[in-house]
C-alpha cells in the first residue's frame, strides 16, 4: 500500500497508474457527451473552489467524471462506495496524472471504509456526491456541524434516494438533494442496459458458466431488474421474476417472463440475482430449498440483499473455489456465493460501460453545476434534475451517435397547446 503524505491520498500502488491512465483515456472514448461538459467547465470554472466529496465505484467512468469536475475547479475528494469495486490502476492514475485526492483500496474492510468515509468527511465538503447515502448519513448522525456549510448532495442509486427520502420524512434532511438516480437520461439506460449487461458479464467471468438452458431468478422488476432478465432471456436463459409490486409483476408477466414467489422460484432455481435493494430478499428459508450447486449473486446495491448471516449458520464450512466465488457447503447441498454478495457486475467485472455511464455521469456533473447555480435558492427537499438538462444530454447524446430527429413545425406546436382545435 501507497500512502501520501499527510494522507492526502491511499492507494494500493502509484506505479499502477500508467495502466491506469491507459484505461481511463479509452473509457473516455465512449463517452462524448461528459467530454463536451468537461471541456466547458474547462472554459468557464463553474465549480471553481468548491469542496466536493464523492463516494463512488472507482472505475474509469468515474475516473471521467472526477477529472470533469477538477476542469470545473472543483476540490475533490474521492473515497470507494464498495470495498470490491475499485479499480486500483485508476485510484493510482487519478492520483499521479491528475492530483485527485482518493482514498480507496479494492478488498478494502468495513473499518478502512468507514475511515475513508471520515476522510470525505473531514474535507468538510459543500457539496456530496453519493453512492448509497453513507456519507450523507454519516455527516448527519456523527458530524452534523458540518451541515451548516452543505450546498447540497447528488445521489446516484435507487436505495440512497430511498434513503434520502426516509431521512425527509425524519426531518432530518436540512440541505436540498438532486436525486440523479431518477434522471430519465440515467435511469432508463444505466439501470436497464448498463446493469443488464454488465450483471451477467460478473456472473460469466466469475463463474465460466454456459447460460444457455438455465433458470434464472431475477428478484425485482425495476429498471434494473427489467435489463437483466432481457439480457439473461437473451443468452438463452429460462428466467423467472420474483416481486412484491403488483405492477411490475403484472409487467414482467406481460414481458414474457414467469412470475413466482421466492419461496417457490427458490426450488428450480440454477442462478439467482437480487436487484431490489432491499433487504434479505434471499433468506434462511430459500437457501434451504435451492438445489446442489445453485449461484447467487447480488446486483442492487449493499450485500445484505442476501442474508449471509443466515446462510453461514446453515454452513459446516466455507471454501474459494474461484476467485469471486465461494462454497458454501450444508449438510446435503453447496450454495455458490459470487463477489461476497456484493455488485457482481462491479465485484467480478469492471461496471457498466462507460458509453451509458456518459450519460448518468454527465447528470452527475451538471447536478452539481445546478446546486452550486441554485445556492441558497432551494429549500431542504429531494429535487429532479430539470427536464431540460436530460432533454440536453439526451441532445448530446445522440449527437454524438450520428441520429438525427424531427422537429415539430409551428403549427404542430400550437396544435399541442390549444384545446379548439380536433376533428373537422
Amino acid at each position: 500500500m501507497t500512502v501520501g503524505i499527510k494522507l492526502n491520498y491511499e492507494v494500493k500502488d502509484l506505479a499502477l497508474a500508467a495502466q491506469g491512465s491507459q484505461r481511463i483515456e479509452w473509457a473516455g472514448r465512449e463517452m462524448p457527451v461528459l467530454k463536451q461538459i468537461r471541456q466547458r467547465f474547462a472554459q468557464d470554472r463553474p465549480l471553481a473552489g468548491i469542496r466536493i466529496s464523492a463516494c463512488c465505484h472507482v472505475t474509469t467512468e468515474t475516473a471521467n467524471l472526477a477529472i470533469a469536475l477538477k476542469a470545473g475547479g472543483a476540490d475533490a475528494v474521492l473515497i470507494a462506495s464498495n470495498p470490491l469495486s475499485t479499480q486500483d490502476d485508476v485510484a493510482a492514475a487519478l492520483v499521479v496524472d491528475h492530483g485527485i485526492a482518493v482514498f480507496a483500496l479494492k478488498g478494502e474492510d468495513t473499518a478502512t471504509y468507514l475511515r475513508h468515509v471520515a476522510t470525505a468527511l473531514d474535507h468538510q465538503p459543500e457539496i456530496i456526491i453519493d453512492d448509497g447515502s453513507d456519507v450523507v448519513a454519516t455527516m448527519i448522525k456523527e458530524r452534523p456541524e458540518l451541515l451548516t456549510r452543505l450546498i447540497g448532495t447528488t445521489e446516484e442509486t435507487t436505495t440512497g434516494i430511498a434513503r434520502l427520502k426516509a431521512m425527509l420524512q425524519g426531518g432530518v434532511l436540512t440541505f436540498p438533494a438532486i436525486a440523479v438516480n431518477d434522471s430519465e437520461t440515467k435511469h432508463f439506460f444505466d439501470n436497464r442496459y448498463g446493469t443488464g449487461q454488465s450483471t451477467l458479464d460478473g456472473v460469466i467471468r466469475a463463474t465460466n458458466i454456459l447460460l444457455a438452458g438455465r433458470v434464472v431468478v431475477v428478484a425485482g422488476y425495476g429498471w434494473c431488474g427489467k435489463g437483466t432478465a432481457s439480457r439473461a432471456r437473451g443468452m438463452g436463459a429460462r428466467v423467472i421474476v420474483t416481486e412484491i409490486n403488483p405492477v411490475c409483476a403484472l409487467e414482467a408477466t406481460m414481458d414474457g417472463f414467469e412470475v413466482l414467489p421466492m419461496a417457490e422460484a427458490a426450488r428450480v432455481g440454477d442462478i439467482f440475482i437480487t436487484v431490489t435493494g432491499n433487504k434479505h430478499v434471499i433468506n434462511r428459508e430459500h437457501f434451504l430449498a435451492m438445489k446442489d450447486g445453485a449461484i447467487v449473486c447480488n446486483s442492487g446495491h449493499f450485500d445484505i440483499e442476501i442474508d449471509l448471516v443466515a446462510l453461514g449458520e446453515l454452513s459446516r464450512d466455507k471454501r474459494t473455489v474461484r476467485p469471486f466465488v465461494e462454497e458454501y457447503i450444508l449438510e446435503d447441498k453447496s450454495i455458490m456465493v459470487l463477489g461476497q454478495g456484493r455488485l457482481i457486475n462491479l465485484a467480478a467485472a469492471e461496471g457498466h460501460p462507460a458509453a451509458v455511464m456518459d450519460m448518468s455521469f454527465a447528470n452527475q456533473a451538471l447536478a452539481v453545476e445546478y446546486l452550486v447555480i441554485e445556492r441558497g435558492k432551494l429549500a431542504p427537499g429531494i429535487y429532479n434534475l430539470p427536464a431540460y438538462l436530460d432533454e440536453q444530454i439526451a441532445q448530446l447524446k445522440l449527437a454524438a451517435m450520428g441520429i438525427q430527429i424531427d422537429t415539430l413545425t409551428p403549427q404542430q406546436i400550437h396544435y399541442m397547446n390549444s384545446w379548439d382545435e380536433g376533428t373537422s
